[in-house]
């Protein structure tokens, strides 16, 4: 009977453990996509590539896009893939690229893939962009490519100019996603046209921030801090101070490493306005 009782609890004790198991893989599933929603699928002879955003669309300027592939025989997600993306638009006379990330894995035993995409225009009637991607597992190659629905931001959250340099900057607006009455933690990234193709980040420069309502007097706000890198090859993280809500504009100045203005004015009582700036409404 004792023996009995001992091969019964042994059982109920491994039947335990493994709807445990189970339990946790499927909570690592469900927090792998928190606050990420699906937008495209895109499918190919043997997996489905699963798009994801916070916003669960794209939109002009900085995006962050997540991904999973899923093997179409057993239905089950890839963990060990090599994972890269090139999103070309398509323009009558020309074809050209943007700024984006390496794409990597979240966690090292999940299914998700994270980057990011900086489309500098939006699309239009005739121009268009889509998005390639190319993934190897177990040696073998793979490739994927789906047209992209790139609309136009509501407000400014990117911009493309020459610089004093006579350089081609993209000036790109990430984070607050949800600006608040406080001081927030602003999020920006710099890049630099070296061809159609490439466009790597700048590191060493500043930007500088000045946030403004033009409604109100163009008042400013205190305690802003001025955008730099924290390590090369990153974006650029600053602090921005929103006293009230309502529409803002965030006056910049791009400075090399010289500390050489390359864009953007100084605001005064005759300059209410910089060249270089982002738009916030909340």
């Amino acid at each position: 009977m004792k023996t009995l009782f001992n091969y019964t609890l042994a059982f109920f004790l491994l039947a335990s453990t493994l709807i445990s198991c189970s339990s946790d893989d499927n909570n690592t599933t469900t927090d792998e996509l928190a606050n990420l929603t699906k937008f495209k699928e895109i499918t190919n002879d043997t997996h489905t590539i699963e798009l994801y955003s916070p916003i669960g669309s794209l939109e002009q300027g900085y995006n962050e896009i997540a991904l999973r592939i899923k093997n179409n025989t057993t239905d089950e997600y890839v963990t060990s893939a090599e994972v890269s993306w090139m999103p070309i638009m398509h323009m009558a006379m020309m074809n050209h690229s943007c700024p984006k990330s390496t794409v990597e894995k979240t966690t090292p035993n999940g299914t998700l893939y994270k980057g990011y995409i900086v489309f500098q225009m939006a699309q239009n009637t005739s121009e268009y962009w889509d998005l390639k991607i190319d993934y190897t597992l177990n040696g073998t190659t793979f490739s994927a490519t789906t047209l992209l629905d790139v609309p136009a931001s509501a407000t400014r959250r990117v911009n493309t100019f020459t610089g004093t340099d006579s350089a081609k900057y993209i000036v790109a607006y990430a984070e607050p996603h949800h600006p608040k009455v406080a001081i927030n933690d602003i999020v920006l990234g710099v890049w630099k046209m070296q061809d159609m193709m490439n466009f790597p980040v700048v590191d060493g420069y500043t930007v500088k921030i000045d946030p403004r309502m033009p409604s109100m007097g163009n008042h400013s706000s205190p305690n802003n801090v001025d955008a730099t890198q924290k390590a090369n090859g990153g974006l650029y993280e600053g602090k921005l101070s929103l006293t009230m809500t309502g529409y803002w504009k965030i006056n910049l100045q791009l400075l090399n490493a010289d500390g050489v203005v390359l864009k953007g004015e100084t605001i005064t009582d005759t300059v209410l306005e910089s060249s270089l700036f982002f738009e916030l409404e909340f």
